[in-house]
């Protein structure tokens, strides 16, 4: 059907003219609140929800600075192949829920994966194939293949094959060497792993089998300090509280021990064997990453149907260690489908941008040896086979492009990995990536975990406060004389009146004025009760207790509270030095010992423990003597301020403590009467019976109580930061280098560690960008934002998802124009998510550093990861390329090694190109004065020779130059700035050396030919004479601080061409009648 143009076009006009008529509206809206003139693109504003699975940045393959033709030269032709192979040869798997037969129930026909661990990159088929494309992706290898390959054609044949096979295949095989041993120690540690032997329990007890023959649906056991295989739902444990603690430092992280809760059914069982007999089946969800949260159900088919929630309480993940007794569990998950698994990212190849930078020299070098050919036909004509001398001539210029410039990188990095080893400075620091040293010096972004990177992770109770009166260190002595005289007034009132029995409905007649003993009791009991700390005893010595009774056992051992987090440690261990200690703990119940020494018992009738969602806890215990339910609750300020009832004081002084650099934890309490409790308890089991939105139904019933609770105290908790960390960031700044801060913790944390590390400066204003769920908020805070100068920019995961959503070309411009970044509520995924995200909008390199195992993902992403061996475990350390021992060696990481590194590199390479284009100079004027023929100058030995034992040594001594001292790189960090800029190894340099390099290469060749024209037959050797010699000058005046190896190799080197002018005179001799 035809189309009417002027309609169609004056259609079009009235539709634009409609959009910029309400842009226009909607712009002078936003003017009249004060907003800039941003960017903005209006839109649904629904409110939007970020999961610790998504990520903030969409994958890009090309750089935005970067050409689509020179993108696709260089990395857009693997990237393409890559993903074609995952869309036609990869299908993507579809995780479902299951439901696994336990005893007598019938076991379905399901497959599942294997449980084996494969680390190996290779196998015996894919091994030669993919180290050979690995190599050969490199256009450098690439091109001497074609090289060496040509010689198997006598027509253009002009050497010897080994002058060109040699170093290829040599360099080859030391490449498959070197990954033939990576892969074999990982294929040793993968083989380990899965001939771990365990226990299955079946009719005839346990049988012992391999870690990778466990299956889905068996029942496994796992003994007190080893790996959990798979992932498993615990039914039962020998410790006499039905429950047992794991180690999950390998997994998240944490090196604080987690409680796990054996399924109720299964442990009031006789014995183990009489799980065979029963019929039940555990309902899992589907596979995924989150190993925080899990949704299951345990249910009796045989009896009344009873059925039991499952959370991850009650789940033991693969890669986790038991920490205590035995524990007997289903298997759910195998092999690829556990949470360890899952939360494993294949770490990628990481090349330097030194390496990169050569690549594309080597391309240009390339391009200038065919131009070369060129010409040399142009001149000589296109006469007779024209095209067969062309490529002689591209292989007689084929040293200008020097395969040794690879080799001697290679060993020149090997050589800055083991300095920095051997640096008594760092102690302990492990290079575990030998490739990228000399990335170090080119960092521009540094992304730092919190806990346990800037600070120790050892928390210490610093201050208490309660409204009109607040405790510290000095004055603690005031609370264990308040705590003996509330429980000596309480063994008085005991005394005179006897117990009755308990008050089944405690009431309260309205609001009592509490003196300052009354509240500080309350405060201090609060925090005894509220938590999920146990207390472990270990034995001091080796004496006989058997015949001891259990006081007098745990009055001969040490306690150990173990805890998922240090806060509440610290507050427990505080309440223990007042005089209030936890003395025994499961299930079910709990002990304080008071003062006077008399037992406190309490029944544990509800826990709801602290999650990044709620930032809270929640108690109900009920004391034995007095049958009073108590609800009590501490969390972060924020929350809790909705919670507890009006109050005066309690935002002030958390800004207070805040400034102090303290967490702060509100702390607050509800007395329930029974009729309250028994209707609550009704509502929260239908609640966690639910399959459907389970978390979202349990957290409204809980929600219930958590109404105009009692403000109890404020409680400050000090993180201790680590040994320098304060000069060390003091360093990084004045050395150019902006850091980030990413962590998991609540806003204020984060920002009362920014201020007491020093991250941010006295002079220097923090922006918070507020929480934002749509379009609109984030147009009008980034403007908020644009508005700052010099202001830190403080911001949650969430805020910054939906920034990246609508904005995320101006947020990063933004954030990187602010002097530094504080992002907050990070999970792992989010965090390499952030790395990229720099690395794809500034194209600067970026190093981030972490020692816990949600630091890995972003670790890995980095173009230089450091892991720190902490608290946390040695996962961060294991997944880097450098390992050290605190955050205060990245200074001189940095500073020193990584400006030798760089610089070392720079020059050795510069030096090993002009090495090949001097000499390739000599051979194309050599050419030209013969009438342009495609004759090589020099024999095939003596190319080797001068490339080898001839100039190998001194080039390589420029491993060990240096051009300042370390002391002069620590004290004077803005000489790090113009490592950053990358002027040591850029175009100018090279064609400055190619200039240099022509013009020594011309001057000897005509030199020789007019000075030595009667001694014409001896020009080879008077002509390779000039260029050693040249070689060798050249190295000397380059070194700027000598080594005693330096002058040993320039030594060694002449030694042995002279040498060898003695002991080959014939071949010369003979070379030069031919």
């Amino acid at each position: 059907m035809p189309v009417n143009r002027s309609s169609y076009y004056r259609s079009s006009k009235r539709s634009l003219n409609v959009k910029f008529s309400r842009l226009s509206r909607l712009s002078s809206d936003y003017e009249d609140s004060g907003t800039d003139d941003a960017p903005l693109i209006y839109g649904d504003t629904t409110g939007f929800d970020m999961d610790e699975n998504d990520h903030l940045v969409n994958k890009r393959y090309r750089n935005p600075n970067q050409s689509r033709i020179a993108y696709f030269f260089t990395d857009g032709w693997s990237n393409l192949c890559s993903r074609c192979w995952e869309k036609l040869c990869r299908r993507r798997k579809e995780y479902k829920a299951r439901v696994v037969p336990i005893g007598l129930e019938k076991s379905s026909d399901i497959k599942f994966p294997k449980n084996v661990i494969r680390n190996q990159k290779y196998s015996i088929i894919t091994f030669i194939p993919k180290v050979l494309f690995e190599q050969f992706k490199f256009f450098l290898n690439l091109y001497f293949l074609i090289m060496a390959s040509s010689q198997f054609i006598p027509e253009i044949k002009i050497g010897y094959l080994y002058t060109y096979w040699g170093p290829l295949g040599f360099v080859l095989f030391v490449t498959m060497c070197r990954e033939a041993l990576d892969d074999y120690r990982r294929y040793s540690r993968d083989k380990e792993a899965n001939s771990q032997k365990y226990k299955k329990l079946n009719r005839d007890g346990f049988v012992t089998i391999p870690s990778s023959d466990i299956k889905v649906g068996d029942l496994i056991a796992v003994e007190k300090d080893q790996r959990v295989p798979a992932d498993m739902i615990f039914l039962r444990t020998t410790e006499p509280g039905g429950a047992c603690f794991i180690r999950t430092d390998q997994l998240d992280g944490e090196t604080d021990w987690k409680l796990r809760l054996a399924v109720q059914n299964t442990q009031s069982l006789i014995s183990n064997v009489d799980i065979l007999d029963i019929k039940a089946q555990v309902y899992a969800e589907a596979p995924q990453k989150d190993i925080h949260n899990f949704v299951g159900t345990f249910k009796r088919t045989d009896t009344m149907g009873e059925e039991d929630s499952l959370s991850v309480e009650n789940v033991l993940w693969s890669n986790t260690v038991v920490a205590s007794g035995t524990a007997l569990g289903v298997v759910i998950y195998t092999g690829s489908e556990t949470r360890s698994v899952m939360n494993t990212s294949k770490p990628q190849n990481k090349v330097g941008l030194l390496d990169l930078e050569i690549n594309t020299l080597t391309k240009v070098l390339f391009f200038a040896v065919v131009a070369l050919s060129v010409v040399m036909i142009c001149l000589k004509g296109f006469v007779g086979p024209w095209y067969r001398y062309l490529f002689r001539f591209i292989l007689l210029f084929s040293y200008i492009i020097p395969i040794s410039l690879r080799v001697n990188l290679d060993m020149g990095k090997a050589a800055y990995s083991w300095f920095i080893q051997r640096d008594k400075m760092v102690p302990e620091t492990i290079v575990r990536t030998t490739t990228i040293p000399e990335e170090l010096g080119r960092i521009s972004y540094l992304l730092s975990d919190k806990t346990g990177t800037l600070t120790q992770n050892e928390m210490i109770f610093k201050k208490l406060h309660l409204g009109t009166v607040a405790y510290t260190p000095e004055t603690m002595d005031e609370v264990m004389a308040h705590l003996r005289t509330t429980f000596s007034q309480q063994q008085q009132q005991a005394t005179q009146q006897p117990f009755l029995g308990p008050t089944t409905t405690p009431t309260r007649s309205g609001p009592v004025r509490r003196t300052v003993v009354t509240r500080t009791f309350e405060a201090v009991k609060a925090i005894a009760l509220c938590h999920n700390v146990t207390p472990v005893f270990e034995n001091e010595g080796s004496t006989d207790t058997s015949s001891d009774t259990e006081a007098d056992q745990q009055s001969q051992q040490k306690v150990v509270y173990q805890a998922s987090s240090p806060d509440e440690v610290a507050l427990v261990s505080w309440t223990e030095s007042v005089g209030l200690a936890l003395l025994k703990r499961d299930l079910n119940s709990m002990q304080l010992r008071a003062p006077n020494g008399s037992i406190i018992g309490y029944q544990i009738l509800q826990i709801f423990p602290f999650t990044s969602e709620t930032k809270r806890m929640g108690i109900i215990v009920k004391e034995e003597a007095t049958g009073e339910i108590i609800f009590y609750m501490k969390g972060a300020d924020v929350v809790m301020q909705t919670i507890v009832q009006y109050n005066d004081w309690l935002d002030e002084e958390c800004g207070n403590m805040a400034r102090e650099g303290l967490r702060t934890l509100v702390v607050a309490k509800k007395v329930l009467t029974d009729e309250q409790y028994q209707e609550f308890e009704t509502r929260y089991h239908q609640a966690k019976m639910s399959i459907q939105d389970r978390n979202v139904k349990v957290q409204a019933v809980i929600e219930s109580l958590e109404r105009d609770m009692d403000l109890l105290s404020l409680t400050g908790v000090e993180d201790k930061l680590q040994e320098g960390v304060r000069p060390t960031l003091e360093l990084l700044k004045n050395a150019g280098i902006k850091v980030w801060m990413l962590t998991g913790d609540k806003l204020e944390t984060a920002i009362c560690i920014s201020k007491s590390s020093k991250l941010v400066s006295r002079i220097q204003d923090i922006h918070t960008f507020g929480v934002v769920n749509g379009r609109t908020e984030a147009h009008l805070e980034l403007n908020a934002l644009r508005r700052k100068q010099d202001a830190v920019l403080v911001i949650t995961g969430n805020s910054l998802q939906v920034c990246l959503k609508y904005y995320e070309h101006e947020f990063v411009e933004l954030a990187c124009q602010c002097p530094c970044v504080v992002v907050c509520r990070c999970s792992p995924t989010q965090k390499a998510d952030i790395v990229k995200l720099l690395q794809v909008h500034t194209g600067k390199r970026t190093c981030a550093i972490g020692d816990g195992g949600n630091d890995v993902s972003m670790i890995q992403a980095a173009n230089a990861g450091i892991g720190i061996v902490g608290k946390e475990g040695k996962q961060a350390s294991l997944a880097a390329d450098f390992s050290i021992t605190q955050f205060s060696h990245i200074g001189r990481l940095l500073m020193v090694h990584g400006r030798n590194s760089y610089k070392r590199s720079a020059s050795l390479s510069q030096f090993v190109i002009h090495r090949g284009l001097i000499i390739s100079t000599m051979q194309a004027v050599f050419s030209s004065v013969f009438y342009f023929a495609s004759i090589a100058l020099f024999p095939g030995f003596l190319m080797v020779g001068y490339s080898t034992i001839y100039t190998m040594y001194p080039v390589f001594s420029l491993v060990l130059d240096k051009d300042v001292s370390a002391e002069i790189a620590i004290t004077y960090p803005e000489l790090y700035k113009e490592l950053t800029k990358g002027r040591s190894l850029s175009f100018k340099t090279f064609f400055l050396w190619v200039l240099i390099s022509v013009y020594q290469g011309g001057i000897i060749i005509y030199g020789a030919l007019w000075l030595f024209d009667e001694d014409f037959v001896h020009v080879v050797s008077i002509t390779f004479t000039s260029l050693i010699l040249t070689e060798l000058l050249m190295v000397a005046l380059a070194v700027r601080t000598w080594h005693y190896l330096m002058v040993i190799a320039e030594a060694f080197s002449l030694a042995i061409y002279i040498l060898s002018l003695a002991v080959l005179r014939n071949y010369f001799g003979k070379r030069l009648e031919n």
